[in-house]
């Protein structure tokens, strides 16, 4: 069974033509082996990122051609920050997401966790770090406790977020009390995570130079580990191709931002997030745990695999991360109000993971389909704000996004069985 996982995990979000041999590691064989694998695997229903990434490049054309200020420095930079509180959000759900459940309550956590922040920063003068650290652990608590009533209770997941949708939001505003909104310290900690950036140019292209060699190091690592073992294995050409393009979007945005104020800090602790979160999802039992259950409960029970605890875990992460994410949306406003976690922020995340290639069915996604789905949602708001259309263009847009990605998803499962790949 965990085998089952991993071969999800390899190639759920990661692109297509991840599992089958693409050559022997070396780039010999038949011409372009990679390109002739990426074709068999598009066309068994294994598509990875390409619709999301043809949709994020649409989208930046269309208004690019209504509004050249879309692409300005400012606008980018301002974008790149924008995403992160979503997006970390939407990263606690992917997990969840992964094991074909849901998690309602992420929204009035997050609001939850920022007005807990202030409470205690604000009215009683606890400092900032371990008013944080208890604003996440409380976060992480209540999503355990989420994941006891489902795993072990048998509470059906969408009710019991159901239920802390609507409890944690009526905490929320009990913390809050009569003021309503209360203002964080403009240069405090909390305030500096999407107030700060690195001016230094050299910040902005080292991050893009470090990342693109460790992606290679650890690809070509994969590739001869993958040999050794004589299981399929990407060809060193796939790899260079998938390492240029990489450098090539990496050193661009550096390009971008420092053409503005630098990189922002917010941004570089989401990548580092995600790439942490990513080796966890992918190269760790656990992670595999996490597939495999996804992939189908019955077979991991029988497999042995602790599923309780599991299904407890990815519930207390996705809480975690709606904390983490609740701070850095209080950051970009530097307040906590009765507003926090509300609005459409939990339709936004659970589109943006959705959007991104996780899904819905469970055992198939990645922590990137975050980033990538959020920035199709946080582009179209962008876009719409500049334009100056109304919000509700804004909504309809994006719901019509996520219902092409989830016809996209099923069809793309309904090609796998054909295949016999599900």
């Amino acid at each position: 069974m965990s085998g089952r996982g991993d071969a999800r995990d390899r190639g759920g979000g990661g692109g297509a033509g991840d599992r089958r041999g693409a050559g022997d590691g070396s780039g010999g064989g038949a011409r372009a082996p990679h390109l002739r694998t990426f074709g068999e695997s598009l066309r068994s229903g294994e598509l990875g990122s390409l619709p999301v990434l043809l949709s994020l490049v649409s989208i930046w054309l269309v208004f690019v051609a209504l509004d050249d200020s879309f692409l300005s420095p400012r606008n980018l930079s301002n974008l790149s920050v924008d995403i992160v509180g979503t997006g970390l959000i939407a990263v606690g759900v992917v997990f969840v997401l992964l094991v074909g459940e849901i998690d309602l309550s992420v929204g009035s956590v997050s609001g939850l966790a920022a007005a807990v922040f202030a409470v205690l920063n604000v009215h009683h003068g606890m400092p900032e770090g371990l008013a944080v650290l208890l604003a996440v652990v409380m976060g992480a608590a209540i999503g355990a406790l989420h994941g006891f009533f489902f795993a072990r209770v048998g509470v059906p997941a969408f009710v019991v977020t159901l239920a802390g949708l609507l409890g944690w939001n009526g905490l929320m505003l009990y913390v809050l009390g009569t003021s309503g909104t209360i203002n964080l310290d403009d240069e405090g900690l909390v305030a500096m995570l999407t107030g700060h950036y690195f001016h230094d140019v050299s910040v902005a292209y080292g991050v893009a130079a470090l990342g693109t060699a460790g992606y290679l190091l650890v690809s070509l690592r994969d590739a001869r580990r993958r040999v050794a073992a004589g299981v399929p294995s990407r060809s060193r050409g796939g790899i260079a191709v998938r390492t240029a393009v990489l450098g090539a979007a990496a050193f661009a945005t550096a390009f971008v931002l420092n053409r503005f104020q630098g990189l922002p800090l917010a941004l570089l602790l989401f990548i580092v997030v995600l790439v942490g979160l990513d080796h966890v999802l992918r190269r760790t039992t656990y992670g595999r745990m996490i597939f495999a259950i996804g992939g189908g409960v019955d077979a991991a029970r029988r497999a042995g695999l602790g599923v309780v605890w599991v299904r407890i875990s990815v519930f207390a992460v996705s809480g975690t991360m709606a904390a983490v994410g609740g701070l850095f949306l209080a950051s970009r406003v530097t307040s906590a109000g009765q507003s926090s976690g509300g609005g459409n922020l939990l339709m936004n995340v659970i589109a943006a993971a959705v959007i991104g290639g996780t899904s819905l069915f469970g055992g198939r996604g990645r922590v990137w389909s975050a980033l990538l789905g959020v920035l199709v949602i946080q582009s179209i708001a962008s876009g719409v704000a500049l334009l100056g259309i109304q919000a509700s263009v804004q909504f309809m847009i994006t719901g019509g996004v996520l219902l092409v990605a989830v016809v996209i998803d099923s069809l793309s499962r309904r090609a796998q069985k054909a295949h016999g790949r599900v």
